[in-house]
């Protein structure tokens, strides 16, 4: 072993020692930086090649680690918007320059143009409008949108289904074909009647008449008409035809809708100046006992104003409305990778996709084995502190050992150059 070797191995500890003490001074220094992993400084020799009887000094190598797929303890804020990972996976987020970037740095509060943004600047990445609901492209980041709250200033969403549940009275008096209400005549007969209101596609009301007429064995037409066309505010004559008409076929023996009902219940319309309209029937009974709603529930609602905004666990952002309803609006998927720990760090807290790292899946989130949303909460830092002061001790130490060792090995070699003198 030369003293040119010592000088060569002292100096590589010291190196590795001081990039020890950096690492341990990004920790401290983010140690209350939200979504913030621990890093770890790991060593590996490097050995260089001796004979038999020579020994050659080698040195020692300095490896990073970022320990991403650590989870951070979660702390409680009044803010729905402060939003934390609870579980394997990432936040889509986009950076200044448009690129996709993963974060677990859920601080988002609206900036002036009504993004979600967080600390960093990054705009919180989801799936709006009826792209939300139709999942995931899980292998990249197309159909991602900023979520921007501004846009649910003011609500009015069009009915697009409903659920009307009667019972036709089975010992009704049937009505002669030609009479049926399945046409604006002023001579149509029916059974019973009941009203809905629904939305058309700017929040206007529209009241919706149907009428139940028995056929007889079983057999039930329904029809649907504008109440608006009505002559008159009991009904008929309307000014036009039914929006929709329906036959019904119930089981004689158990009262249900029979199996071989054509519309299996369901009628299919389009609201006036609205959207396609399923109405659901199929819960109906024809029973020996009087007519009677059990249910009717019709989606949509009126122009109203956001009260306040909910997001579940599953990451859907909704507006909560003054009246009382919630308007399901974007979508906030979760993205998971092969190896977290290999991802590669950026500035903000935020990471990129590396070539170890895996390619990203995106997913719903709190299903198939990815993180639950948890919002009004922050995930912590992974620090330690009293670890890290301990590392940072050990470092010294051993930065303090090496550097003796060199100083050693530059005596020595003072001491051989003044044997020549």
């Amino acid at each position: 072993m030369s003293l040119f070797g010592v000088l060569r191995t002292s100096v590589s500890g010291m190196n590795a020692q001081a990039t020890r003490l950096s690492s341990v001074s990004n920790n401290i220094a983010n140690s209350n930086t939200v979504g913030y992993k621990e890093s770890s400084i790991e060593f590996s020799t490097l050995v260089l090649s001796s004979g038999a009887s020579d020994y050659a000094s080698g040195a020692v190598n300095s490896h990073a680690h970022n320990q991403i797929s650590d989870q951070g303890a979660l702390s409680y804020t009044s803010s729905p918007t402060d939003l934390a990972l609870q579980g394997d996976g990432f936040f889509l987020v986009q950076g200044p320059g448009g690129q996709t970037l993963l974060t677990r740095a859920g601080s988002f509060v609206k900036d002036g143009a009504g993004d979600l943004v967080n600390a960093a600047g990054y705009k919180l990445l989801g799936y709006s409008g009826t792209s939300a609901g139709a999942g995931p492209v899980v292998n990249g980041p197309a159909g991602l949108v900023p979520v921007n709250l501004t846009s649910l200033s003011l609500q009015a969403t069009p009915s697009t289904s409903g659920v009307l549940t009667v019972n036709m009275p089975s010992n009704s008096t049937a009505v002669a074909a030609a009479n049926l209400p399945s046409t604006n005549s002023a001579s149509s007969t029916y059974t019973d009647k009941s009203s809905v209101v629904t939305y058309d596609n700017l929040g206007n009301q529209v009241t919706l008449d149907v009428y139940s007429t028995n056929m007889g064995g079983g057999q039930w037409e329904v029809s649907v008409f504008d109440q608006s066309k009505a002559a008159t505010t009991g009904g008929f004559p309307y000014s036009s035809g039914p929006l929709s008409k329906a036959a019904l076929t119930f089981d004689q023996t158990t009262g249900k809708i029979s199996s071989t009902s054509a519309s299996n219940g369901k009628i299919n319309f389009t609201i006036p100046n609205g959207s396609a309209f399923t109405l659901d029937m199929s819960q109906s009974t024809q029973l020996a006992t009087g007519y009677s709603v059990v249910t009717a529930n019709v989606n949509g609602n009126a122009p109203a104003a956001v009260t306040s905004v909910q997001i579940a666990s599953d990451g859907t952002v909704s507006a909560a409305l003054g009246n009382g309803s919630t308007v399901p609006a974007f979508q906030i998927p979760v993205a998971r990778v092969v190896s977290p720990d290999n991802l590669i760090p950026v500035s903000g807290t935020a990471f990129q996709l590396s070539q170890d790292s895996g390619a990203m899946v995106i997913g719903k989130a709190n299903q198939d084995g990815n993180a639950t949303i948890v919002s009004s909460a922050l995930e912590g830092s992974t620090v330690d502190l009293g670890s890290q002061l301990t590392e940072m001790i050990q470092a010294q130490s051993s930065y303090t050992a090496n550097s003796k060792v060199f100083q050693s090995g530059t005596d020595l070699l003072t001491v051989l150059n003044n044997l020549h003198t």
